[in-house]
This record gives structure tokens, sequence and C-alpha cells, in this order.
């Protein structure tokens, strides 16, 4: 399974959960204990608090992103397949964006249900529907061919989230309901710190250069891709230094939820 540092899933994350309106299926309100699997920093964590009274838990992998959890929520170190509970511990359990990044997520929803006595929930993004949209021409038809390769290059299927339900249905899961939530990140003047380093990171090839090796395509495929990247970059890097550059980023998510 991938890992992330707590500074990708903060900027990865920020502002989801501004509006909560797609996390009503999962009738927090009648629930008294919630588990969230895998929630790193736990930005589901604190949204889902915000909703419920219930005690809340969070379990994750890596041991660091549970330091960053909400005060009120119980960390615990555990493995999505292997979950440290036994049979209905909690009323619900949830995941967010933790299916994508799993070679079995039928066996982690498996897992899911076991622990839970009511409902199992998952958020899930489709990056195959990720749109971009920018004020350099480039932007986005390079941003699309890197989403491309990523979905082909990487193990796990980073586009479920449009199959949520139907995947729910499969492990067995009942009255399942949907809703969705698009998050959307701008840029625009005036610009924030972390706007600023987010150019500067197109400026330098950043995001090609990590997650090269996520990347389908041959060296010098990817070394071209690279080149155009940090191109793109710099123009960001000039209409930005002009107060021209703008841009907006649409990720698809998915929210499902069934009884057990």
């Amino acid at each position: 399974m991938r890992r992330f540092s707590a500074e990708y899933l903060d900027r990865t994350r920020e502002e989801m959960w501004a509006d909560r309106t797609a996390l009503e299926p999962l009738r927090l309100a009648s629930r008294s204990s919630v588990l969230d699997v895998g929630c790193g920093t736990g930005e589901l964590a604190a949204a889902l608090g915000n909703e419920t009274d219930a005690r809340i838990v969070g379990a994750d992998r890596d041991p660091d992103l549970l330091a960053y959890l909400p005060p009120d929520v119980q960390g615990v170190r555990a493995d999505a397949y292997r979950l440290p509970f036994p049979d209905d511990s909690f009323d619900i359990v949830v995941c967010q964006a933790l299916l994508i990044n799993l070679p079995d997520p039928e066996r982690a929803l498996a897992e899911l249900s076991r622990v839970a006595s009511e409902s199992v929930a998952a958020v899930e993004p489709d990056n195959s529907a990720v749109t971009v949209e920018s004020t350099v021409a480039s932007e986005s038809r390079l941003a699309g061919e890197a989403r491309n390769r990523y979905i082909a290059g990487v193990d796990t299927d980073v586009t479920l989230g449009s199959r949520l339900a139907e995947l729910f249905e499969q492990a067995g899961l009942t009255n399942v309901q949907t809703a969705r939530r698009d998050q959307t990140k701008t840029v625009a003047p005036p610009y924030s710190e972390a706007d600023l380093e987010a150019v500067g990171r197109k400026a330098r090839g950043d995001a090609i250069h990590t997650q090269r090796g996520d990347l389908a395509g041959d060296a010098d495929a990817l070394d071209r891709l690279r080149a155009a990247w940090r191109e793109m970059g710099r123009e960001a890097l000039e209409q930005t230094q002009a107060g021209e550059y703008e841009r907006r980023e649409t990720v698809p998510f998915h929210v499902a939820v069934g009884d057990v």
C-alpha cells in the first residue's frame, strides 16, 4: 500500500469537508461509535466530529500520521486488512481515499464490515474524471497526460469511486445509498504561500519526478513529460509574478453507505 506524508494529506484534503452535505447518508447523529480506517491526519475524523457526539476512533498503519489526529479522536495503529477489533465493535466504519490505494479493496471492505455492527461507508475519488482549467494553455493537457499515465501505471484502481455502489452490493451490504462531493481547489490572486509553493513545484517538475515510479511509459516519454511540465510551470510562475495566473481543479469524490 502506498504511503503519504502529513504535508501531502493536508494539501490534497484541504477544505474537503467545508461542505458536509454528502455525509448526510451516514446518519451520524444516530451513531454512538465511529471507526475511521486509513484516517491519515484526521481530516475526515474532524468532519465526522462536527456531525456527531459519538466516540470516534482513527486507525492507520502509519504511526506518524496518528500524531496529527484531533485531540478528541483516539488513534490506533492498524492494517485495513486485519483490524485489531472484535466483530461488531463500532456502529459505523468509514474510510476516505483508502480503497483506491489497496491492491484488494474487496478484502478491506469485508474487514470493515466485520467490525461494523450497523453500517459501512466509503468516500473514494474517481481519478479518471478529474478536471483542470488553467490560464496556462498547456496545463490542462499535461495534467490529463500525467493523470492517465498514473492511472495506467499504479497497481490499484484509483478510479473506483464511481463504482462504489456496485462494490458495496457485491460485498453483501444492503440499503446502499450514494452521494457525491466534488472537491474544487482554486488558485487565484491574491496568492497564498501554499499557492506560491505549488507553482514553484511545477516549475521544478517535482510532481513528475516524485511520481515517476507510478507513471506508465518509458524513460524517454517521462523525460519529455517532465520537460514539458517544467516549461508549463515556468509560464505559470511568470503569470503568478504578473498576478495573472488562475487554476481550478475539481476532483469528484463518491460516497457510499450500506448496512451490514
